[in-house]
């Protein structure tokens, strides 16, 4: 070999030495892979655990916000960055978060920090960081920390409306106007229906038999009665009366006649009103200065109104119960049941809707001692009785006949009492407690036999119940899982329970608990029983009414109607051919086809949309 030809060939200490960038290393991603993964099974465990406890529900509501702060323990420990990287990225990720916190609408501070704050901004801190994680330079951190600021800024652009169902926060843009903004400004200079528009004699019939008296009608049982409803509504689509903006809360309607009554928030201002049936204008208002608003529910009332003895008696979320006169909305007396029960309201607001029975008014307080359930006279106001009860609950004391005797039923966190209505006696106690809430009214079935409905963990429990002398005693027929309801309602028909199953519609088989069919994601919404139709009117928690056929053979969807936007989680209500649809945010009345000779039922005047 030649000189030259030697002299071509490199030596390995010639040989040209990658660069080392010394102190930068790759970073170790996997943690944060399987923490982002883990975020997002969190978020979507409720729904993928069909019979998983009461308490699942707080992994969607915490364990993203708990997989955020795990992101941040990942870049100081386990990361692989030099410190300097993670001195700086943990005082961004901080400092960001504190920056963010600080702009936020005062809405989205409280559980929305939990859900979304805090896991957009760290996810995507973590994303950036697993993408850039061989980028041996500072670069990749600064990349990380924009990305941070991004996720979490995107907060300080909304506001929040509390959650729905599944726990998800229900957003809108932070500039955006309120439906309940709309209504404060709005309903001031719109004009009202006069009562003196109604005949005197009218009104006084209206409100001596109102027709949907009190939350699901008066037995508190959604079984509605009025002429056979035609399910084709392709063929004949039900008609918009009218459509209204009204102020957030979770209240139904009490019907009477051409009134309806119900609660709402207007700003500051706990607002109960009645509107015209025939036009969803305003006839009266009665306003007392009270915003119960928590982040999970939002703001405004909980209760429905309950017409009874010639008055209106309502109940709002910080604990104000009052009768009014129906007819013009003056107070008649007003109790604040902080007081009478010396305690502040549970985490989402007083809900009992008062039930109104020999002379009383019922409402559940869940005070210690004997101050849970109490009786106040309807005239005046006096406490008449107070018993025991469970502490925690957002059922209503309903009236039914156990046997051949009237008794109030309160389903609360212990089980069930029965009580007497007159003396508030308890003639049973039966204990299934429950680690969750319970927020559902139980149903008398054959007169000897009660459905305790419950939510995850617990489901739905059918118990004897049998008189021994004065009091009662109870056994356990079965208990179901494939009962779920959380707080939606079920209804009865013909030997079967029709409900949700958590966010799925279902139907059970009452002598047994088992499910017959499974099928309809309706959300978190309430069904409606139109038991002369044979049909169930289902209020999804989107906005839309779903009519299906009340048939344990099959789950059969017949018609479906976008009657409102927004969370819908109140209760609906028909009468005759109108249906009354609510929630946080509009009010609207259909008129609903019928079927054979019904169709020619009486029609109100020419339809007005507002």
């Amino acid at each position: 070999m030649s000189d030259d030809q030697t002299k071509s060939i490199p030596t390995a200490v010639e040989a040209p030495m990658p660069a080392i960038k010394v102190g930068f290393r790759p970073l170790r991603v996997w943690p944060a892979a399987m923490l982002l993964a883990g975020m997002v099974i969190a978020r979507l465990l409720p729904r993928l655990v069909e019979n998983g406890p009461a308490n699942l529900w707080m992994s969607a509501a915490i364990g993203p916000g708990a997989g955020g702060i795990l992101i941040v323990l990942w870049w100081l420990l386990l990361s692989r960055a030099s410190w300097l990287e993670r001195l700086v990225g943990i005082v961004g990720i901080v400092g960001t978060a504190a920056g963010t916190f600080a702009v936020l609408d005062k809405s989205m501070q409280g559980p929305a920090v939990m859900v979304l704050t805090i896991p957009m901004g760290t996810a995507a801190f973590a994303l950036a960081a697993i993408l850039c994680g061989r980028m041996l330079s500072f670069r990749r951190t600064v990349i990380a920390l924009l990305f941070a600021g991004c996720g979490y800024g995107f907060s300080a652009l909304l506001k929040s409306d509390g959650m729905w169902g599944d726990f998800a926060v229900d957003l809108k843009w932070r500039w955006q106007e309120s439906n309940e903004d709309q209504v404060v400004a709005k309903r001031d200079k719109d004009p009202s229906v006069l009562l003196t528009d109604f005949a005197a004699s009218d009104v006084e019939q209206w409100l001596a038999k109102p027709e949907w008296p009190a939350l699901r009608g008066e037995d508190r049982s959604g079984r509605q009665h009025g002429p056979v409803l035609s399910s084709d509504w392709s063929a004949i689509p039900p008609e918009q009366i009218w459509k209204i903006v009204v102020g957030p809360g979770w209240s139904s309607f009490a019907v009477a006649g051409k009134l309806l009554f119900t609660q709402e928030q207007r700003g500051t201002l706990e607002t109960v009103v009645c509107y015209s049936a025939d036009s969803g204008k305003e006839v009266w208002k009665q306003q007392l200065e009270s915003r119960f608003n928590d982040s999970l529910g939002g703001p405004g009332p909980r209760a429905t109104p309950t017409l009874a003895d010639g008055g209106l008696f309502v109940l709002g979320a910080s604990g104000h119960l009052l009768r009014l006169n129906p007819r013009t909305g003056d107070v008649v007396w007003q109790i604040d049941l902080r007081k009478v029960a010396m305690r502040e309201p549970p985490m989402w607001g007083f809900c009992s809707s008062p039930l109104v029975t020999n002379s009383l008014v019922i409402v559940h307080a869940g005070g210690a001692g004997d101050k849970g359930t109490l009786a106040f006279d309807v005239a005046t106001g006096e406490l008449k009785w107070a018993t025991a009860s469970g502490d925690h609950s957002y059922s209503s004391p309903q009236l039914g006949t156990v046997g051949d005797e009237p008794l109030v039923l309160m389903l609360t966190n212990n089980g069930i009492e029965l009580l007497d209505p007159q003396t508030g006696k308890q003639r049973l106690n039966y204990e299934w407690k429950h680690t969750g809430y319970r927020d559902l009214q139980p149903q008398i079935i054959n007169g000897d036999s009660i459905l305790l409905p419950t939510g995850m963990g617990s489901g739905t429990r059918c118990i004897r119940v049998a008189k021994n002398g004065e009091q009662y005693s109870a056994e356990e027929l079965w208990t179901s899982l494939d009962l779920k309801p959380d707080f939606n309602d079920f209804v009865v028909f013909e030997d079967h329970a029709y409900g949700f199953d958590n966010s799925i519609f279902t139907c059970i088989d009452l002598k047994t608990g088992k499910r017959q069919w499974k099928g309809g994601r309706y959300g978190k919404g309430q069904v409606l029983l139109l038991e002369d139709s044979r049909l169930l009117l289902v209020a999804a928690e989107y906005g839309d009414v779903v009519l299906l056929k009340a048939d344990p053979a099959a789950h059969a969807e017949l018609a479906t109607l976008k009657a409102i936007k927004g969370k819908t989680w109140n209760h609906p209500v028909v009468i005759g051919d109108r249906l009354y649809v609510r929630n946080a945010e509009e009010a609207a009345c259909y008129r609903l086809p019928l079927a054979g000779p019904a169709a020619q039922l009486d029609r109100p005047p020419e339809s007005q949309q507002n």
